[in-house]
């Protein structure tokens, strides 16, 4: 607070001194390592949890009089357990944790006087019609499907019973034991016969699980279904039994009838049917008093990205596209003789349901390796042939793909997934052509591509967003201003996608053709003028030949933009020019450009916005250049245009330079195999 000191914490274990960082925003504090630090300057300790380091936190701050802070993940943790990404959520509490239920906690002072506030409580039912719907729980990387695929009989009722980790500090914090397990486990069987009993494993459970052994000791028959969302479970189930889970709450938001056998935060309040040992006294609360309080007022959110403090609705929102990009990649991604560099690059884009994926040396090798664990093989481009017998997809740049050029190692913050076609392959449907084609757009997702466009006009982001100045010429009043951007000549879009007009001097040939006294501007491709990539013969029949200046400021200039195939034309229709296309780029044949060349399979005449919908917000993949974690394109537009490009150190340059050199040569010799 403003004209207060800022308080210094320690912390008191190698796992929260990871996470200082987070900490000490969560708490706007100064945070050192205990006992590395002077006692006369700390005003409290901070441990997690019910683990020895809080534990110790409550001890040392009793015997010094300090603060003692308890923290734990929230209810909202992420899309997995674990410290390999950061935390959605974190709850502080500095009297006790909330699953310690027999014990005062801020959670409990919070339901002691419930919010009343129309306004509050209708943003909580807000926020938890949201979470069902998105199907979001606190860790999201399972699947989605139903019961019924999961395992569980079909057309047979069936009630559900969590289960949770044998010794885990909830389950004494409830006033119960395994015992209670036994005993849910007994009513269950006696007060639904002729159900199926579904038993939902805790994840890390294993030979611990309390049910399973439970059912072993009475010898009652369950089922335990495959790994799966649990929303569809807590949906379909007639009833659900816990000791004190978490998906207990979410039952209740389920609304289903829910049978606590422990202690929990939101047991004993006029929601659950109580069979554990409950404290007096508790007054009652609504579902949504229950959830301002745990969700809203206990929690403290952290955006993704940035790591500054965040809203629950942001929160929400980072989770749904974290959860949603990773479920498209559903199997084991392997991938096939790609080089360190775009090993490390392509990590976060192929990271799925079922985990990282795996580099191999050879398409061989990878085709194997997917073979014998059911997974996918990756491969990048289109030249490469894909493997026969077991599924394979294709890699390639996104359309917002990075600050700086991808032959100069910058890192790509998006990549198109695709199948046998990539979206510059017009020898056949991609995917972005079938969503171009046969999708449809929502008016939600429609103004949401409005909104993209204007922002990404607005911040003057394109493809790789070099910033470079350009000298515009000026041009006498009445006559025509043509840009005809450069291109690659063994580029695949080309190779793939202009089967008639295939080089630049050609290009620039038949602008003349069309516009004999417009003024003809060619820029040559960024890739070219470094050197690293051939442009072909140098056009003839232009009025000027530009060789530096960003893309955008020569589209502004520009009356039209004429194409083979370059992403160009698709940044000047979004910004209002008119376009005319040589080739068969994925934004030809759709009635939003003049075609120069037939494309007969594109029938369908979209507007703008389904376009941008299909290309930008639903095709590609983003990964964000902070996190390293799937954003957003309206995320990473924000972070594009509001950070400078950053000059690395001395060290990094040298590895840099050394490396893009290895790499221009690596791409030279591969152009040279290309007729």
């Amino acid at each position: 607070m403003a004209g207060q000191a800022r308080k210094t914490y320690a912390l008191l274990s190698f796992g929260l001194w990871q996470q200082r960082a987070d900490i000490a925003r969560l708490l706007d504090a100064e945070i050192v390592a205990w006992p590395f630090a002077l006692p006369g300057r700390i005003d409290g300790f901070i441990g997690w949890g019910r683990r020895s380091s809080g534990r110790r936190a409550v001890r040392l701050a009793a015997r010094s009089g300090k603060e003692a802070i308890t923290l734990e993940d929230g209810f909202l943790r992420g899309f997995a357990a674990g410290r390999g990404e950061p935390s959605h959520s974190y709850v502080i509490d500095r009297e006790g944790i909330y699953f310690d239920a027999l014990q005062p906690s801020d959670l409990d002072r919070l339901l002691s006087q419930p919010v009343t506030d129309a306004v509050a409580l209708g943003r909580a039912g807000r926020l938890m019609a949201q979470l069902r719907g998105a199907r979001l729980s606190k860790y999201n990387n399972s699947p989605v499907m139903t019961p019924t695929a999961a395992g569980v009989p079909h057309g047979r009722p069936f009630v559900l019973l969590v289960d949770q980790v044998a010794g885990d500090a909830s389950i004494a914090g409830a006033g119960a034991s395994a015992s209670s397990f036994r005993a849910m486990l007994e009513h269950a069987v006696a007060h639904h016969p002729g159900k199926t009993l579904v038993v939902r494993t805790h994840p890390a459970a294993g030979d611990r699980s309390l049910l399973r052994q439970a059912a072993n000791a009475i010898g009652a028959e369950i089922v335990v279904p495959a790994r799966m969302n649990p929303w569809p479970l807590l949906e379909e189930a007639d009833c659900v039994y816990t000791v004190s889970s978490q998906l207990g709450f979410e039952a209740l938001m389920a609304e289903r009838p829910v049978h606590c056998f422990g202690t929990t935060y939101y047991s004993g309040r006029g929601l659950t049917v109580d069979h554990g040992r409950l404290s007096p006294a508790r007054p009652p609360a609504s579902l949504e008093q229950i959830f301002h309080a745990a969700y809203i007022d206990y929690s403290h959110y952290l955006d993704l990205h940035t790591r500054a403090p965040c809203t629950p609705e942001r929160a929400v929102e980072q989770a749904i596209t974290v959860r949603d990009q990773r479920a498209r990649i559903e199997r084991k991604v392997f991938t096939a003789g790609f080089s360190p560099w775009k090993r490390r690059a392509m990590t976060p884009f192929l990271k799925g349901m079922a985990g990282d994926p795996v580099h191999a040396r050879s398409l061989e090798a990878a085709a194997a390796a997917a073979r014998a664990a059911n997974g996918v093989v990756a491969l990048w481009g289109s030249d490469a042939a894909m493997p026969a017998d077991v599924p394979a997809m294709r890699l390639e740049d996104g359309f917002i793909r990075s600050r700086g050029l991808g032959v100069n190692l910058a890192m790509p913050s998006s990549v198109a997934l695709d199948g046998a076609h990539v979206y510059y392959d017009a020898r056949g449907e991609s995917r972005l052509e079938a969503l171009i084609a046969h999708g449809t757009v929502d008016e939600g997702l429609r103004r949401r591509a409005r909104d993209l466009v204007r922002l990404l006009v607005e911040r003057g982001v394109s493809k790789y967003n070099l910033g470079t100045a350009a000298d515009l010429p000026a041009v006498a009043g009445g006559r025509m201003k043509i840009l005809v951007p450069g291109q690659v000549e063994k580029d695949a879009s080309i190779r793939y996608g202009s089967p008639a007009v295939r080089s630049n001097a050609d290009l620039v040939r038949a602008v003349r053709a069309l516009f004999p006294d417009a003024f003809v501007v060619y820029k040559a491709h960024p890739d070219v003028v470094s050197g690293v990539r051939d442009g072909g013969a140098e056009p003839q029949e232009a009025d000027l030949i530009v060789r530096s200046g960003d893309i955008l400021q020569w589209i502004g200039w520009a009356d039209r933009v004429e194409t083979m195939t370059s992403l160009a034309g698709f940044e000047a229709l979004l910004r209002g020019k008119a376009v005319g296309v040589h080739g068969a780029p994925f934004y030809a044949g759709w009635g939003l450009t003049d075609d120069r060349l037939p494309i007969p399979r594109r029938v369908r005449r979209i507007d703008l916005e389904s376009l941008v919908a299909a290309s930008l917000i639903c095709y590609p993949l983003y990964i964000h250049p902070l996190s390293g974690l799937p954003c957003r394109p309206e995320d990473l537009v924000e972070e594009i245009s509001g950070t400078a490009m950053k000059s690395p150190g001395v060290g990094r340059k040298v590895f840099l330079c050394a490396a893009q050199q290895i790499n221009r040569v690596g791409v030279l010799l591969r152009d040279s195999r290309l007729r």
